[in-house]
């Protein structure tokens, strides 16, 4: 192989290892209260993602059992990671089954949604 090949190959493997990295998407990694849990009344939910999200596009909607939206202001960014997204709920809220919907695009403009339920005990 001469060295303009080898040369070739090698810059052809790094674009290779790192097309991963270009084409990646904010996913879920960590979830408060986790999906399926049961828990007392949370403060807040709380979702962190595996890479920095751009708020102004980003969103979390909580629904009771019956479909009804929690009243809550507009989910934010962690001032301190820009990888998690917060909702604070305007009340406690009651007993029951909630589902956690999200929507986020992450700063490379990809985006990506999901959901989770969790239960409020009694």
């Amino acid at each position: 192989m001469t060295h303009r090949i080898r040369v070739l190959a090698f810059v052809l493997g790094l674009l290779l290892a790192f097309s991963g990295q270009a084409f990646a998407h904010a996913m879920l990694e960590t979830a408060a209260p986790s999906a399926g849990s049961t828990v007392a009344t949370p403060d807040e939910i709380r979702l962190g993602f595996t890479e920095a999200l751009e708020p102004r596009f980003s969103s979390i909607t909580v629904t009771d059992a019956a479909g009804k939206p929690i009243a809550a202001p507009k989910a934010a960014p962690d001032p301190a990671d820009a990888k998690v997204l917060e909702l604070h709920p305007s009340a406690p809220l009651a007993p029951g089954r909630y589902h956690v919907a999200w929507a986020v695009v992450s700063v490379d403009t990809h985006r990506t949604q999901g959901g989770f339920d969790f239960t409020v005990q009694p």
